[in-house]
């Protein structure tokens, strides 16, 4: 694609960006039935195809593109909640003597495990959300941050590490 028709396609997509937003989120609401997570997957929707908007061969498909940007992104979304709903349940049902001191206990934990994730330098912090968290794959996440898979893998490593021993 030439410079200029690189352009023509960035200027189109940014006057169809209100209709697209629209189209985005409602694709999201269908597959995931809660305002704020089709919200945040619109969104992601919308910063995914303009960073790919180089590879889309036909322009007049751009709609198209952008429903199956956003139902895979909200299928993925789903999926990310249905691993941490299966984690969670999980460790309830490890644990079903569960008093008031076991719960207090977690959830401090859980506080702090969440102010030393808010610690970590933003490059270790975003793949630690979205692999550790989020259940994205590592592949995923490298597509998502613009890096290679190794880098992915080295920063998770390293933010693994650094909240081992901030939470020791």
């Amino acid at each position: 694609m030439s410079a200029a028709s690189g352009a023509e396609l960035a200027r189109y997509f940014e006057e169809q960006l209100a209709e697209s937003g629209a189209l985005a989120f409602r694709v999201a609401y269908a597959v995931l039935r809660q305002r704020q997570d089709a919200e945040d997957v619109a969104q992601e929707t919308l910063v995914r195809a303009y960073r790919r908007l180089h590879t889309l061969r036909e322009p007049q498909r751009l709609r198209a593109w952008l429903v199956r940007i956003s139902f895979r992104a909200a299928l993925d979304r789903r999926r990310a909640g249905q691993r941490r709903e299966r984690r969670e349940q999980a460790a309830v049902d490890a644990a079903p003597e569960a008093n008031a001191e076991t719960l207090a206990a977690a959830n401090e934990f859980r506080e702090r495990l969440w102010r030393a994730i808010d610690a970590l330098p933003e490059k270790l912090r975003a793949v630690v959300v979205l692999a550790g968290i989020q259940g994205y794959e590592m592949r995923e996440v490298a597509a998502l941050l613009d890096l290679p898979e190794g880098t992915v893998k080295s920063r998770l490593f390293l933010a693994r590490r650094t909240l081992a021993e901030t939470l020791r």
